[in-house]
């Protein structure tokens, strides 16, 4: 049984971070955040659209094992604005950070003013995606304490 520590969870010999959920459409880049965060000490969880991230948040007793969503826009079925919209509404305590490859100022904007915490285009340097995933968690933890 692990112990609760003010910036992750001990589990014997291992200390978790944070859990993070990757929804991205392109399995390379799932699989370079899922090696990049596990190295940092974060375990990953991956869906390949927004339909299976929802279903990965519902799955389970409790939907909010999750610290931080990083979530791509362009995605097939269910994309990351419509994603977003739903993450947004169910869990908005949940940080979500967009990690994706168009350029688009406006739409940047306006899912900035939806509450996201932060918009970065991709490729994205790896202390970057680092620190602005330690940042949400820390601003979300911080949040649940009067």
């Amino acid at each position: 049984m692990g112990v609760m520590w003010p910036f992750g969870l001990s589990t014997g010999d291992k200390v978790c971070l944070g859990r993070v959920l990757v929804v991205d459409d392109e399995e390379a880049i799932r699989s370079l955040l899922r090696t990049m965060l596990t190295q940092a000490g974060y375990d990953v969880e991956e869906a390949e659209d927004g339909g299976k991230a929802v279903e990965i948040l519902n799955s389970g007793d409790n939907p909010l094992m999750v610290d931080v969503i990083i979530c791509d826009i362009r995605m097939p079925r269910i994309d990351g604005v419509e994603a977003i919209t739903y993450f947004r509404a169910q869990y908005p305590s949940l940080p979500v950070i967009v990690l994706t490859g168009y350029h688009d100022e406006q739409l940047a904007y306006s899912l900035l003013r939806q509450g996201i915490v932060e918009h970065i285009e991709k490729p994205a340097e790896r202390g970057r995606i680092l620190a602005s995933v330690a940042h949400a968690i820390a601003q979300r933890r911080f949040s649940f304490y009067p």
